[in-house]
């Protein structure tokens, strides 16, 4: 495209427009990225969907055995659940362990990621000492635990050398401590890698705000509560609903190894009676009822922890 344009000695002179000074029609970007995006749905459709539509299947049918005929229960399974003392035992067992176990590791790992968040001496070691726990199979978890707590164990031998005999125990087999040791190796291998979480987080909070803090005279015990606890509030809410569904269907793992859900069902939990119905007594309609509960205490727990650590500003 050429302009005539006027030169200062009255003459006339053709002065080319770059192409690229034309108006052009805006251009709609493309909408091809939803593409991309359905092998992960449908591979959440058929691994996660299905099997949870399918525990509620499961649910309503009599089914004793994988090979066994199956016919229609309706609500019958729930009848024989709801009656049955052992479902009780392990629904108690269930709420003692999330009620003990879930305040004293989350309590306990953020103020060790605090601390660790401050940087003290050698705070890169500690990270990995931390993480440890969580580098750890869970047999080899249970082994330590067994190690130290059966009647030959280092427990029992420590008491004894210091003179408290009277007070070993056979803690893992018997029904007062059962459940008690089994909490205890949930706090143990989780503390350390949710202080890590945590310490990661609180790294990223402004040293401006507890410097701060500690100008007005706060110490490091109101900094961390009324300073920067609230400034991360709604990621204590996150670490602790993971923290929730990590207790509540991974219990089942420990309690095999360790107790098999005894004395009696002393350290019964609701998990471990999904996979002791499930594929010890072959009632698969009873072991997916239980997990309907399951799903339903954990889908409630999941909401109230939500509405307990959102933010309220």
């Amino acid at each position: 495209m050429t302009t005539l344009t006027t030169t200062p000695d009255g003459t006339a002179a053709r002065r080319s427009v770059p192409p690229s000074s034309r108006s052009a029609p805006a251009r709609t970007p493309r909408q091809g990225g939803t593409v991309l995006a359905v092998p992960a749905l449908v591979w959440y459709l058929v691994f996660m969907v299905g099997p949870l539509l399918a525990i509620f299947v499961i649910a309503a049918l009599h089914w004793p055995g994988m090979l066994q005929p199956v016919s229609f229960a309706g609500l019958d399974n729930v009848r024989t659940v709801w009656d049955d003392p052992m479902f009780w035992d392990a629904v108690q067992n269930t709420a003692v362990q999330l009620a003990v176990a879930l305040p004293v590791m989350i309590v306990c790992s953020y103020m060790l990621g605090y601390y660790v968040a401050q940087r003290p001496p050698g705070h890169r070691l500690l990270r990995y000492l931390l993480f440890i726990p969580g580098l750890i199979s869970t047999p080899a978890k249970a082994m330590v635990f067994y190690a130290a707590l059966s009647p030959d164990g280092l427990v029992n031998g420590a008491l004894q050398s210091v003179g408290l005999g009277s007070l070993t125990d056979a803690w893992l087999a018997s029904p007062s401590t059962a459940l008690a040791c089994l909490i205890a190796l949930d706090v143990w291998s989780g503390i350390g890698f949710t202080a890590v979480l945590f310490a990661a987080r609180l790294s990223s909070v402004p040293d401006e705000l507890g410097e701060a803090a500690q100008l007005d005279g706060a110490g490091h015990w109101r900094t961390m509560w009324t300073v920067h606890f609230p400034v991360i509030r709604d990621y204590v809410g996150v670490v602790t609903m993971l923290q929730f569904l990590w207790t509540l269907f991974g219990s089942a793992q420990n309690v095999l190894l360790l107790t098999q859900g005894g004395p009696g069902t002393s350290s019964t939990t609701l998990s471990f009676l999904v996979y002791q119905k499930a594929f010890i007594a072959a009632d698969l309609g009873y072991s997916q009822t239980v997990g309907v509960f399951l799903f339903l205490v954990g889908l409630v727990g999941l909401l109230a922890i939500r509405r307990v650590f959102r933010q309220t500003y």
